[in-house]
């Protein structure tokens, strides 16, 4: 079988249970994943690019998951997805409202790097509404995240997050 390179872009701020899902279900249709905690102008992160990436490591670790590495970078996707050599990029999709921009992205990205192929993998039902914003939205107000982060990094997130923390 031919070794298919996949990377996982997303801000990653904080990782969710719905992004952990998205990144299993690649990690079993790809032979090595990447998941990288990309660096965006347009938002203004809680967590450093160090700390995303370390806290995706922590739940990839605790997931088992044998053929996905982590990295963080600043780079343009497609320059990204270039330099490491994959050739696919998986993107979730929460809504149709996810897809316009998604498309958009997709399509700019095939231009920058014609040998990537985007993929979309559609989120599970109990993860459509949940966000990295939402999570941070009621951690900050002292509500109960658990059933929206992974176990592995549910105390690191309250620590930065909580009122209570």
């Amino acid at each position: 079988m031919k070794e298919v390179i996949a990377v996982c872009p997303g801000s990653f701020d904080p990782i969710t249970v719905g992004h952990l899902d998205i990144i299993s279900r690649a990690a079993h249709q790809f032979s090595k994943v990447i998941v990288v905690a990309m660096s965006n102008d347009a938002k203004h992160p809680v967590f450093s690019l160090d700390e995303r990436k370390a806290l995706i490591e922590k739940c990839i670790k605790a997931e088992g998951l044998t053929n996905v590495q982590v990295d963080s970078s600043d780079l343009l996707l497609a320059d990204y997805t270039r330099s490491v050599g994959a050739t696919v990029i998986v993107k979730g999709l929460r809504a149709v409202t996810d897809f316009e921009y998604e498309f958009q992205m997709a399509l700019t990205n095939k231009k920058l790097y014609p040998d990537a192929e985007t993929v979309f993998l559609t989120t599970s039902a109990e993860n459509l509404y949940l966000s990295s914003s939402l999570v941070k939205m009621i951690a900050s107000r002292g509500g109960d995240i658990s059933s929206f982060v992974p176990p592995a990094v549910h105390s690191d997130i309250i620590n930065r997050l909580s009122k209570k923390g």
